[in-house]
């Protein structure tokens, strides 16, 4: 697996990179050439080259091939059938770092994945106590690697993982929790459906199942003042809302165009 901290893809001539491109844009790769750029840096030799253009050519994800995803300006280590990490889930890391958290917050990071939004909040606030948990094995070997020890890294199922002693000591929770309507997995692009583990996809009937564990047991967890931070979307959040308020929450919604990426802030009074 590469370095999840390396550098930028190496240049590339326009007589390498175009070949490579145009067989990835045949294939309905949109961003083809920085693909193309990739893939040339990451193979070792012609032959391995042209297994990794096969594999992405049938649709595995780029980021599968090459080891690595990259969020936030970092290059994270991902595996196949890993979830690989979304632009729009920059929203969580922004809201969680726009309030004022005390210095060494315990921040707790269910269905972490390979630790994203974990390793871009230590990445500004390194006094962060931080503990992670996914349920999946695979994604949690990837969150060791990349937050290495500067967190706390648990197998387990949602707040079955967590050591009973942070009950009413956490000042922010936060999850990417699978939020697709069961029905609505055959829809899904390819590379998500097909090479993604569907634990981090499928969040049952409304797609809101995680959600509702989530704030349910969350009040239990938060110290008074702490906050849950829950990515959503548009159609979705108002569920939320209501799901926070039945937990004697205060919820707020939030929306970034820019990334589209939806979240949802509940807080413990």
């Amino acid at each position: 697996m590469d370095d999840p901290t390396g550098g930028p893809a190496a240049a590339h001539g326009a007589d390498e990179v175009g070949p490579v491109a145009a067989r990835l844009r045949a294939a309905g790769c949109v961003f083809a050439e920085e693909e193309a750029a990739l893939l040339l840096e990451h193979a070792a030799t012609p032959d391995a080259l042209e297994r990794l253009i096969g594999r992405r050519v049938a649709g595995e994800p780029l980021e599968h091939l090459l080891g690595w995803a990259e969020f936030r300006g970092r290059r994270l280590a991902v595996a196949p059938r890993v979830f690989v990490p979304r632009l729009r889930t920059g929203i969580l890391v922004d809201l969680a770092l726009a309030p004022t958290l005390p210095a060494g917050a315990v921040v707790v990071e269910l269905c972490c994945g390979v630790g994203a939004v974990s390793d871009a909040l230590l990445q500004v606030r390194p006094d962060l106590q931080v503990v992670a948990a996914d349920i999946d094995h695979r994604a949690v070997s990837c969150a060791r690697v990349n937050l290495g020890d500067r967190a706390t890294v648990l197998q387990g199922d949602l707040f079955d993982a967590l050591p009973k002693g942070l009950r009413g000591t956490v000042d922010l929770m936060v999850a990417n929790a699978p939020y697709v309507p069961t029905a609505e997995i055959p829809m899904m692009p390819a590379e998500a459906r097909d090479h993604e583990s569907a634990t981090a996809l499928d969040g049952g009937a409304d797609g809101l199942d995680l959600h509702r564990r989530i704030l349910a047991a969350a009040p239990v967890w938060l110290r008074p003042g702490g906050a849950v931070l829950l990515e959503s979307s548009p159609r979705q959040a108002a569920i939320d809302v209501a799901l926070a308020a039945a937990a004697g929450l205060t919820a707020t919604v939030f929306r970034d165009e820019e990334i589209e990426g939806t979240a949802v802030r509940a807080v413990r009074s």
